[in-house]
């Protein structure tokens, strides 16, 4: 789903040159969002590689990687890196290189799946004189020195923390998925709430990870695997009934893929906006409506001891249309990522494995979930 209403609370909490009252002046202000951003509205013509970069007409934008890696020794590893771009103000007149139009939000995690640790990191940027970005013409997306570049069809990931780095390059197995119905990913009544959705769902993986990088105990391991790509952009999403949600992308072991979400009402309900998509070994998908699929926690759970937000850490997946039933649990239950404010955002982001059936075949798959609003309500601005 990605829906990141994470993004406002980091925000306005963590750019140290602006206010959170002054930035809320700016993007809140009486002038209407719609007459600076559009709306996602069905019928948008998807062009690539075009659409792999900025669309600075829509408020909100992210590009959004997880993996499952192996190295040589067996030794397991799942990552993210994300990169947000949330527009401030689109005033014309502000040309100077300091002035902020877009602030630049993002987030590197490494889940040391089989040596029990998890790793997470952030970072706030304005663009500035090349501080960060989104290009067309360079092909890349970046945050200081972590990086996306486009080498044709390949991506190559670079990502740089005190303790762990990244360096992986990633080749499509299959083309972009586009998510939802007639070009758009509804999560809520009205035409305004709904993003254009693009996924990569299966990219090959190489490269390298190294821990403890500034101790003489570090160490850089060659893996192999698979990873995950989404891009969305839009104006509005979630409506205020909405308080969160759960998000899973699955790579089955048959050349499948699998990417769900259910979104979670304040009375308790699963809002009917849910949605998913399947993509077949033929790379054809089919768009799943959340009377298609259950997507149900089971009785294993995972306290925080930082936030005291009780997670469902085992899940079951029923989509009876593709005969399909998976049991989803996760090697390391401590993935929360959680803010260094009072008012940032946390929420739960790791790798998963999967074990079930297709009818009567046994069936495999690593994967990646998300899980937010466990410790309090995700908060937007309507």
């Amino acid at each position: 789903m990605r829906n990141r209403a994470l993004i406002l609370g980091v925000l306005f909490w963590w750019l140290p040159c602006i206010s959170a009252q002054q930035l809320r002046a700016q993007q809140f202000s009486s002038q209407d969002m719609s007459v600076q951003y559009k709306a996602a509205l069905p019928n948008y013509h998807y062009e690539f590689p075009r659409d792999h970069f900025d669309h600075p007409d829509f408020q909100t934008e992210w590009w959004y990687y997880t993996g499952n890696l192996t190295a040589a020794d067996g030794h397991r590893f799942g990552f993210e890196l994300t990169f947000f771009r949330e527009a401030v103000d689109r005033d014309a007149a502000k040309s100077s290189t300091w002035d902020i139009h877009d602030l630049y939000l993002a987030h590197l995690a490494l889940s040391d799946l089989d040596g029990g640790h998890f790793y997470h990191a952030e970072r706030t940027n304005r663009a500035g004189p090349g501080l960060a970005g989104i290009s067309d013409t360079q092909k890349k997306v970046w945050n200081g020195n972590w990086a996306v570049q486009w080498q044709g069809d390949d991506l190559s990931l670079k990502a740089y923390d005190d303790r762990f780095n990244i360096s992986l390059m990633l080749h499509p197995a299959k083309p972009p998925i586009i998510h939802g119905e007639n070009g758009v990913s509804q999560k809520a009544s009205g035409p305004d709430h709904a993003s254009h959705y693009i996924s990569l769902t299966r990219l090959n993986t190489t490269g390298t990870v190294t821990l403890n990088v500034k101790d003489e105990s570090g160490k850089s391991d060659q893996v192999t695997g698979t990873s995950w790509m989404d891009h969305e952009f839009f104006t509005h999403q979630l409506e205020a009934q909405q308080v969160g949600w759960d998000w899973l992308s699955l790579q089955l072991n048959d050349n499948t893929e699998l990417m769900l979400f259910h979104i979670r009402r304040q009375d308790g309900s699963i809002d009917p906006y849910s949605a998913g998509t399947y993509v077949d070994s033929s790379n054809r998908s089919m768009h799943l409506r959340s009377s298609d699929f259950l997507l149900t926690p089971l009785d294993e759970t995972w306290t925080s001891p930082i936030t005291s937000a009780k997670y469902p850490v085992r899940w079951r997946v029923e989509i009876p249309k593709l005969n399909l039933s998976l049991e989803i649990s996760t090697p390391l239950k401590s993935q929360e990522l959680t803010g260094t404010a009072k008012f940032d955002p946390n929420y739960w982001e790791g790798a998963i494995s999967i074990q079930g059936q297709r009818a009567t075949s046994e069936i495999k798959a690593v994967g990646y979930l998300e899980m937010t609003g466990y410790d309090r309500p995700i908060e937007m601005d309507h």
